[in-house]
């Protein structure tokens, strides 16, 4: 091992109160480079969501102590970082700005004169600078020397095109920021030309086959291909294997007509697009049927613990979202209290950072009861796992046209299937069928007159 370095230790911080460790997804940096504060270092890959770790303070890079894929204590250091020694270079340390915004804020040391630094940037700099077509010789560096930091560059972005000369294209800039990246040993990675998952579970081209030793033989030409388990997929088999393990799962299915809630549906989703911007899904009628059920069977809103059985009193509705790679299930909060348009802008939000790989520790806790809509890609039955510690979860499947007898009539009416995942050591079929039973009349009770607001 290593000798450790002297310098700054960097420690993981403590993101939540149920957090004990944290698990080094990629370092997004490497030893020699020049950090400033808030560059993000490297990803947090904890048991409910990945995090980027900005860095909280200013220097240069020196160790790293904690490898990918290496899990470490909060408040373990996982690397080092050199700070500038301000004081033997200006004679006073600058401070930094409050948060003001401007390009020279008040209470900041200025260095007079002194433009040793001006050409040095940062990645997170020449990164901001080409992703909005700014020339970095047109911007004002209030750093040691002169450097431009990254609050520099979003004052001058935030001063508007009025206080600016005309911008570069994109393009040009970002050519201009390599460039000068690689002017000063600075890796700055271009954008892939075609998408790469970083499963490899989908490939925009198919991976070069490995070469497998066997008793110091190599096997070439095989017909498969390795892919690595990444620490948030890592995750989700130890969730999930607990799930299975502990809790004895049950399932239950119902059939429900929504030919009223499609007629609706389609009656209100152009003007709501209008005023809200965002799509209006079935799923947001759906969440609400569910919390109202609930509401009558507040026993499906509990969790096991071994002597007692916890009934939660707030309503706080994990929702699955399923990007290229992996399943996440961030939570609507307080879901008891909002209406079907606020169902929708919640859903809309959360959807969006969980794609996005934006998704806060605050949006992943305190879930009480799980929906997954299944049905988005054409499922029509399945058997969901239980999001341990949860009593239950619900699917919704994909809405078929069908026939169905109705007073010994055939009329054809758009159906879809409930699928109910328990645990069986706190439920039992009666009190789920009648829970499903509530669901069903809350779905099948939506009209022309039902309000979103």
């Amino acid at each position: 091992m290593s000798e450790r370095k002297t310098g700054t230790e960097i420690t993981v911080p403590h993101l939540a109160e149920s957090l004990v460790s944290a698990t080094i997804g990629q370092w997004l940096k490497r030893p020699g480079d020049y950090i400033e504060q808030y560059d993000v270092l490297c990803e947090l890959v904890t048991d409910k969501v990945t995090v980027e770790m900005p860095s909280p303070v200013e220097g240069r890079l020196v160790q790293l102590l904690v490898g990918n894929g290496d899990t470490a204590a909060v408040g373990e250091a996982i690397c080092i970082i050199e700070e500038p020694q301000s004081t033997a270079v200006c004679g006073v340390r600058r401070r930094r700005p409050s948060g003001g915004g401007t390009a020279n804020p008040s209470g900041a040391v200025e260095t007079e004169g002194d433009q040793s630094m001006r050409g040095r940037y940062s990645p997170a700099v020449l990164k901001l600078a080409g992703e909005h077509g700014i020339s970095l010789d047109e911007v004002q560096g209030t750093g040691l020397g002169g450097r431009i930091t990254r609050k520099d560059v979003e004052a001058y972005i935030a001063a508007g095109p009025a206080a600016r000369p005309v911008e570069r294209p994109v393009a040009e800039a970002n050519r201009a920021a390599s460039a000068a990246a690689a002017d000063q040993g600075i890796f700055v990675p271009n954008p892939p030309k075609v998408p790469v998952r970083s499963t490899g579970i989908h490939l925009s081209e198919n991976p070069p086959l490995p070469k497998i030793e066997v008793e110091g033989q190599q096997l070439e030409g095989r017909g498969e291909y390795l892919i690595d388990v990444t620490p948030i997929r890592n995750t989700i088999a130890s969730r999930m294997r607990q799930s299975v393990t502990e809790i004895p799962h049950a399932w239950t299915m119902i059939e429900v007509d929504v030919t009223n809630l499609v007629l609706l549906r389609s009656k209100l989703k152009d003007e709501f697009m209008r005023q809200e911007g965002i799509n209006l899904t079935y799923l947001a009628f759906l969440l609400k049927a569910v919390v109202n059920a609930i509401k009558d069977y507040p026993i499906m809103n509990s969790v096991w613990a071994v002597d007692k059985i916890i009934v939660k009193r707030d309503i706080n509705l994990s929702l699955a979202v399923g990007t290229e790679d992996f399943v996440v299930t961030p939570v609507i909060k307080k879901a008891d209290q909002k209406n079907i348009a606020g169902l929708a802008r919640d859903i809309d939000e959360l959807t969006r950072k969980a794609r996005a790989g934006k998704l806060s520790l605050d949006d992943m806790q305190g879930g009480t009861f799980t929906v997954n809509n299944t049905g988005s890609f054409g499922s029509i039955l399945s058997y969901p796992i239980i999001n341990y510690p949860q009593a239950a979860i619900l699917t919704f499947e994909s809405i078929v046209k069908k026939p169905v007898v109705i007073q010994d009539m055939i009329a054809v009416r758009s159906m879809v299937n409930l699928c109910l995942s328990l645990d069986h050591r706190i439920l039992d079929g009666v009190i789920c069928g009648r829970f499903l039973q509530r669901v069903k009349e809350n779905l099948e009770g939506y009209n022309q007159d039902t309000k979103l607001y």
